[in-house]
């Protein structure tokens, strides 16, 4: 990963990246030294917010999402569905791949480590990778500790399922945080159903007195100033974004206006009929997703969608890897 410097324009308030930084140096935003290597790959996360991130395996297919309008494409050597129907033990993608892909577009590149593998993480940064997706879409390489985040200057996402696991993985040193969902199945209810979680658990805590934050601190098992943070803002300190059975223009569109701020999309792309005509409509869902006409224009003729498999036939949720 490249240590970018951020700044703010003076006149139209716009971040732009500028310039390499020293791993750890302070820098400045808008006049301000903020100080820590964490905040800058907040920031750097938060330039995808509004944006897709669609899942990988070929330089051709992450040409075709550059096309589409992605703002950063994920590596894999196998997209979720193709791991759920093969089994076995799913771990980090070969590096070689992984910088053919780096080598074939523009935008930002992530990869996947297991949870809890900091060997893993450890290589993907040597190798330059702007995120590392810590996923439970892998074998789970520890079943107790995540990694310690804050020990890389690369950027770290992070899947959660409720408030909870956000703000732990968070409090470990994730720069942004997606739902979970459930990984290469087509089928968008978990993701919903843990976007909804979380969005009703933060109005919980902003109805709650400053005494009650204590309280909740220890119920989340959290710090007491992320629980603050969630009470004054009504928001994550870092971007959220909607994965998970994302397939259609419509799931898109479903996810943003319930409030996730961004989308990836996994099997249900490059498991369709059309897969740069879906991606770019999903593109322009993400960005349009209020507008009900554009929304139809864009579900109109798309192809065959992948085939789904209903969460009632999944004999393995990978949402409850990793708490």
């Amino acid at each position: 990963m490249k240590n970018w410097q951020l700044q703010q324009c003076q006149n139209c308030g716009i971040v732009k990246i500028i310039s390499p930084v020293p791993a750890g140096a302070n820098y400045y935003s808008g006049g301000i030294i903020m100080g820590s290597r964490y905040e800058l790959n907040k920031n750097l996360a938060q330039m995808l917010k509004g944006g897709v991130i669609m899942d990988v395996t070929t330089p051709e297919q992450a040409k075709i999402a550059e096309a589409a309008g992605a703002c950063a494409v994920m590596a894999l050597e196998r997209i979720p569905a193709d791991i759920r129907a093969a089994g076995g033990v799913s771990r980090m993608s070969d590096p070689k791949m992984i910088r053919g892909i780096q080598e074939a577009v523009s935008i930002p590149v992530m990869a996947k480590c297991r949870i809890g593998h900091f060997a893993e993480a450890q290589i993907l940064q040597a190798i330059e990778i702007d995120y590392i997706d810590e996923s439970e879409v892998l074998s789970p390489a520890d079943d107790k500790y995540h990694i310690d985040k804050t020990k890389f200057d690369v950027p770290f996402v992070c899947g959660a399922k409720d408030l909870g696991e956000a703000l732990r993985r968070i409090n470990e040193g994730a720069s942004m945080i997606r739902t979970k969902g459930e990984p290469g199945t087509g089928d968008v209810v978990q993701a919903v159903r843990h976007m909804r979680m979380m969005q009703a658990e933060i109005r919980r805590l902003q109805s709650m007195a400053e005494d009650e934050l204590f309280d909740a601190a220890k119920e989340l098992r959290v710090p007491y100033d992320l629980v603050q943070f969630v009470h004054d803002n009504g928001k994550l300190p870092v971007v959220n974004f909607a994965a998970g059975g994302v397939a259609t223009p419509a799931d898109a569109a479903l996810m943003m206006q319930l409030g996730a701020e961004g989308v990836f999309v996994g099997s249900g792309i490059f498991k369709s009929g059309d897969p740069a005509k879906r991606a770019a409509a999903i593109v322009k869902a993400v960005t349009n997703y209020q507008d009900a006409k554009m929304l139809a224009e864009l579900s109109t003729d798309l192809g065959e969608a992948m085939v789904g498999i209903n969460e009632q036939e999944i004999s393995l949720l990978m949402a409850e890897r990793g708490k």
